[in-house]
């Protein structure tokens, strides 16, 4: 199948060459002229024979809606475009009905696998159409992990289901980092515990608790130990965000992801103006020490 690929970061490259391992015709686009096949968007959509399929793997926000609005210009009625960034699932139903205009199908896809995605494949969620999920399935099947299909790819539903999907699986992810995170940090605060990556390789096999996050970990304190060479600084993309929000808009109790989406943002604080509050009052009414600047 010919596919056209907008945006060559770390997902879409990667993305790119396992397709074209998997024997599709794949032309990219990217402003990185180290790495793109086309000069343009015009040149890229020239290059592919009707009716298109696009894929666009660019960040979420202004940049998607750029590229969909320039892509509208650029194809014609029965073309598809797939927006494979984390967008917010509300964007989805906007993209959907402005293509619409013009003819131009729209999937969106949740797409979990980060930089390991080349050889182990990618999880996929799509909202859309099941006509058109019939239609890039060829796709789909490349790039998700080998093995039984529903183990890595699901027809979430219509449009917009692909990325709330996939907002809610990174939500989960942000609960999950942090158990992990406070557990090393509780084993690596005590003298009893001699050894912490070991105890923490261990928990790999045989666990309740064992998992793919749980190896990277592994992997991380096998290069760095105490993990001392990383400040303890987090960012977050997003999606966390609106996986709260959502929580809260349905009333759906979620205090592992809400703690956890707090605690990147205490990650940020070098000095928090709360617990500041909390020393203070501490002070006041019981007479507690506190530590002066």
């Amino acid at each position: 199948m010919q596919l056209g690929l907008v945006g060559l970061g770390r997902m879409g490259f990667n993305m790119r060459e396992r397709l074209r391992k998997a024997g599709h015709e794949v032309v990219g686009f990217d402003r990185n002229p180290d790495v793109t096949d086309s000069e343009s968007l015009a040149d890229l959509v020239g290059k592919l024979a009707a009716p298109r399929t696009v894929w666009v793997m660019v960040p979420a926000g202004d940049p998607t809606r750029d590229t969909v609005t320039e892509l509208r210009d650029l194809l014609a009625e029965g073309d598809l475009v797939i927006d494979g960034g984390n967008s917010k699932y509300t964007e989805d139903a906007k993209n959907a009905a402005f293509l619409a205009e013009k003819g131009i199908r729209y999937l969106d896809v949740g797409v979990s696998g980060g930089v390991w995605g080349l050889d182990v494949g990618y999880g996929l969620m799509v909202g859309g159409d099941r006509a058109d999920v019939d239609r890039a399935m060829p796709i789909f099947d490349a790039l998700r992990p080998e093995g039984p299909r529903e183990e890595g790819f699901a027809h979430a539903g219509p449009i917009g289901a692909g990325h709330y999907s996939k907002m809610v699986h990174n939500g989960i992810e942000y609960g999950l980092m942090q158990a992990y995170a406070e557990g090393f940090e509780l084993l690596d605060t005590v003298d009893l515990v001699t050894d912490v990556p070991a105890v923490i390789r261990a928990w790999q096999r045989g666990t309740v608790v064992r998992s793919w996050l749980l190896d990277l970990l592994v992997r991380a304190l096998d290069s760095d130990p105490e993990l001392d060479d990383l400040r303890g600084y987090v960012e977050d993309s997003g999606e966390g965000r609106w996986t709260v929000a959502e929580a809260i808009n349905h009333a759906v109790p979620a205090p592992v992801i809400s703690a956890a989406l707090f605690a990147r943002f205490a990650s940020r604080q070098e000095d928090s103006p709360a617990m500041r509050a909390v020393a203070a009052l501490r002070n006041q009414f019981g007479g507690h020490a506190v530590h002066k600047v």
